[in-house]
């Protein structure tokens, strides 16, 4: 017990490089991770059932005590998820149409920003020192809208490039999102006890399986991601740090707190990119996936910086002198 509980604390710290090390591994020894993205099990690839392990994990940290912050604090709650569907996908759509990037390439990015906020958030702000108890609210109820709102999304912003097909989207969520997020929630009702003693434990999956996904999407697009990869990077970049800086200002000018402005520019800027993954399979291009894997890592990267620069950890950019001024 002790030494998973190390092990966790490991992969805590370490995140960001172990992605990175397991990035650089899929290029090198791509044909090994394509073969092990091959394997199916109950008839599912390793991404999806990888995707539906983590949102049952998210499931399971969801108590019901969390469910009261909805009822709490509506006003934010409604601006956040307001913010998140309002501002990323359009947001993507611009930059899609800004770099000219190629229809698979912009599809994927769209995708990307109609996804929900993802656990990460979550952590982030806590890192933050932000809202907690606002960013699950805020990354439960988006989550939950994700069946409706995201394929949606991506057929107004994504249609002109692709065929969408809104009911296949719906399904893929249902299967991948919702019914393991239930799952996770019926089980943390009734199970509450056991689940928080093995809490340090169960955050061993998640990012395990992350890990996995991203190296098994990697592998496939690796020449796309070498050759013209860094245009790409760079409006995932611009995807992701413009939504910090935009969910930033919807805090300010909604007279959020300054922890409630941190949370909610941090869950407006860190999409679930683990979903935009396993919902780019429908398309049948692997490129599609790339803007998501892409953003695995940067957000990872980004996420921690700003969540540091937030809390004052940065002295040179401590925005919380400048706030209290």
């Amino acid at each position: 017990m002790k030494v998973l509980h190390l092990f966790s604390d490991f992969l805590g710290k370490y995140f960001v490089l172990i992605i990175l090390s397991v990035a650089v591994l899929a290029i090198f020894f791509s044909e090994s991770f394509i073969n092990i993205g091959k394997i199916r099990i109950f008839g599912q690839s390793p991404v999806i059932l990888g995707l539906g392990i983590i949102m049952f994990i998210m499931g399971l940290s969801i108590k019901k005590e969390d469910w009261s912050i909805v009822w709490r604090k509506p006003k934010e709650i409604f601006i956040g998820c307001l913010a998140q569907f309002t501002i990323m996908p359009p947001l993507a759509y611009v930059l899609a149409k800004l770099f000219q990037l190629p229809p698979a390439l912009a599809v994927g990015l769209v995708l990307l920003g109609t996804c929900p906020g993802g656990t990460a958030s979550n952590v982030m702000t806590y890192l933050a020192k932000g809202d907690v108890a606002l960013s699950v609210g805020m990354t439960t109820i988006s989550t939950l809208l994700a069946p409706i709102l995201a394929p949606a999304l991506t057929y107004a912003f994504a249609g002109q490039w692709i065929e969408i097909h809104l009911l296949t989207m719906v399904f893929d969520i249902l299967k991948i999102v919702l019914i393991p997020v239930l799952a996770g929630m019926l089980i943390q009702h009734f199970f509450a006890n056991f689940i928080h003693r093995i809490h340090n434990i169960l955050v061993i999956i998640p990012i395990v399986s992350i890990v996995i996904i991203m190296g098994l999407c990697v592998a496939p697009n690796k020449e796309n991601l070498l050759h013209s990869g860094y245009l790409l990077i760079l409006a995932v970049c611009l995807h992701n740090w413009f939504g910090f800086l935009l969910g930033y200002i919807v805090g300010k000018y909604a007279n959020m707190t300054f922890k409630q402005t941190k949370t909610l520019s941090i869950e407006v800027g860190l999409q679930n990119s683990g979903l935009a993954i396993g919902l780019s399979g429908q398309f049948g291009n692997p490129l599609c996936a790339l803007p998501a894997t892409i953003a695995t890592v940067i957000h990872q990267i980004s996420g921690s910086i700003l969540a540091n620069i937030f809390s004052g950890n940065i002295p040179a950019f401590n925005i919380s002198d400048i706030e209290s001024k």
